[in-house]
Parts: C-alpha cells; structure tokens; sequence
C-alpha cells in the first residue's frame, strides 16, 4: 500500500510544474502530460487533505498564478471534488 500524497506536495508539484513551464523547460502539450501524470498519481495514492483543505490548496495556487482557473477547473473535476 502506497502513503496518501501531502497536500503540501501537491502545491509544491503544482509549483515546480508551473515554473518549469515558464522557464520554456518544456511546451504546451508536455505541461498537459505532466499534469496528467500528477493526477494519475493522486487519484491512485489519494491526497492526506480533506476537501475544504484541498479546495484551499488549489484556490492559493490559482491565486498566486500557479495555476489558471482552467487548470484548476481539471484538478477539481478529476479529483471528484465537484
């Protein structure tokens, strides 16, 4: 059995996902794939966060340009938080 991921790491992903994509380190469709992975990952180790704590998390990051509502948008759907 795998250990729920840290919300704290999913913020932390989210960020060096992000960076990375500025940094020109990768296009368009990678960022995709790598956010596909991310959620992959999630869904099959679980977040150790409630919803409002996850919700929280994913609301920081939109607010600090992380992510965009779009991404953000995806996370929700994928992690059945909607």
């Amino acid at each position: 059995m795998t250990t729920p991921i840290k919300v704290e790491r999913l913020t932390k992903e989210l960020e060096k996902l992000h960076e990375e994509m500025i940094s020109g380190a990768y296009g368009h469709g990678e960022y995709d794939q790598r956010l596909a992975r991310m959620i992959q990952e999630l869904r099959e180790r679980g977040i150790d966060a409630d919803r409002p704590q996850i919700t929280a998390a994913l609301d920081e990051a939109l607010s600090r340009g992380i992510i965009t509502p779009a991404v953000k948008d995806h996370l929700e759907k994928r992690l059945g938080l909607v």
